[in-house]
């Protein structure tokens, strides 16, 4: 049987949730017998396979058209999706800045914050990602599994990741739905 290919990227969130995944601790091993971790921010590899992968797991909510870009990419290169944590499946915290707007956050940031000297500015470049209200996952792209928390807990993630290595879809409820 060949293992099934996973792919991980983060977007607007803390990186919590990867951490969640290295909490795994020696378990990890047991993973990689069962699947090909392919890209992840913790890896060499950054992008999933152009040729696709079975499982992509998406940390973070979506505020800024790159992180667009990354979710719909990952979207059409995976099998199955998943939402990994509160900002991916609720938005998170960094939600929070939807009650006030892009433009007021940016400005408190960049030049009222008390941290700031007087010539603080807005960064302003071509390159840089068009901000925009920060969404979960699913409100881009359809999303098959979301795993709730922040971060979730490291015995769920390894739950998931074990069952979908088996070729079932985990069923997060109940005695999976906790936090520590």
């Amino acid at each position: 049987m060949t293992k099934p290919k996973v792919a991980t990227d983060w977007m607007c969130g803390c990186a919590g949730c990867h951490m969640s995944i290295l909490d795994i601790d020696e378990r990890i091993l047991k993973v990689v017998e069962l699947v090909d971790l392919r890209s992840s921010p913790i890896t060499d590899l950054k992008e999933p396979d152009k040729d696709g992968v079975t499982v992509g797991i998406l940390e973070g909510g979506i505020n800024n058209t790159h992180n667009e870009h990354v979710a719909k990419r990952m979207r059409e290169r995976c099998k199955i999706l998943i939402a990994l944590g509160d900002c991916a499946v609720f938005g998170g915290v960094p939600a929070m800045r939807n009650f006030c707007g892009v433009d007021a956050a940016l400005k408190r940031a960049y030049i009222e914050a008390e941290s700031n000297d007087e010539d603080g500015k807005i960064p302003s470049n071509p390159e840089l990602a068009e901000m925009t209200r920060v969404r979960a996952v699913h409100e881009v792209v359809p999303v098959d599994l979301h795993i709730p928390g922040c971060p979730p807990d490291a015995d769920v993630i390894f739950y998931a990741l074990v069952e979908l290595a088996e070729g079932r879809i985990p069923e997060i409820k109940d005695d999976k739905l906790h936090w520590h």
